[in-house]
């Protein structure tokens, strides 16, 4: 039986993922600084990664996409992407109601553009910061198509919109992008409550305050 030739065995290198406690607090992380009930509710997030919207129908949940996509237009530009509603008049009607004219440069308005089509655009030059995709379950995503779509964008922020069951987002994929998600944003009775990383004093934003002081009982 004739020897084998001896395996040769390539050198193991190490990756540069890897950080020290050192290095690792001497990062800076850019955040988004926000100020009064903005800053109360959710304190200064980072500026890139996933956040989720969650709440049942009726709610304000549109209302307070829209009032936090004005908010985002101090620091960038902002996309919403109604795959659900469209361009139709409700969503003006919305867009009136929270005087989105004041930022039309920075803010643009998606009408129905699919996972793949909303992609390309992203990837482009001078592409939008941050992009709120309404709602999760009308991409028809899977959880790892998901997390295909985030490793894309790792330099957005990328916004989802959920439906909700009972106190949860709905479906398995949306429940699962809630715990991956950084901040957390829970809408009740017309009150966003921040379930996620970044929390503030308060830890709500009052979506319509006398109407929400009204059903919560502190009227």
């Amino acid at each position: 039986m004739k020897n084998e030739p001896a395996m040769k065995h390539e050198p193991v290198t190490f990756s540069r993922n890897a950080k020290g406690v050192r290095e690792l607090l001497s990062i800076k992380y850019e955040t988004l600084d926000f100020k009064g009930a903005w800053r109360d509710a959710f304190g200064t997030p980072e500026r890139k990664g996933v956040w989720i919207i969650w709440g049942n129908s009726s709610n304000g949940k549109t209302s307070f996409a829209l009032k936090l996509c004005k908010e985002l237009c101090r620091f960038g530009r902002v996309a919403y992407d109604s795959l659900e509603e469209g361009a139709c008049l409700t969503m003006q009607n919305a867009i009136r109601r929270e005087g989105m004219i004041e930022v039309n440069k920075r803010f643009l308005l998606i009408d129905n553009e699919n996972m793949e089509q909303l992609s390309l655009r992203l990837k482009r030059q001078k592409s939008p910061d941050f992009v709120v995709i309404d709602s999760f379950q009308y991409t028809q995503m899977n959880y790892k198509q998901y997390i295909a779509f985030k490793e894309k964008h790792r330099n957005k922020l990328l916004i989802f919109i959920s439906h909700a069951n009972g106190n949860f987002p709905k479906g398995n994929a949306a429940r699962s992008v809630m715990y991956d998600a950084s901040l957390k944003i829970y809408v009740e009775k017309y009150r966003a409550y921040s379930k996620g990383r970044f929390v503030g004093p308060v830890g709500y934003y009052d979506i319509w305050p006398e109407k929400a002081q009204e059903l919560h009982g502190e009227l």
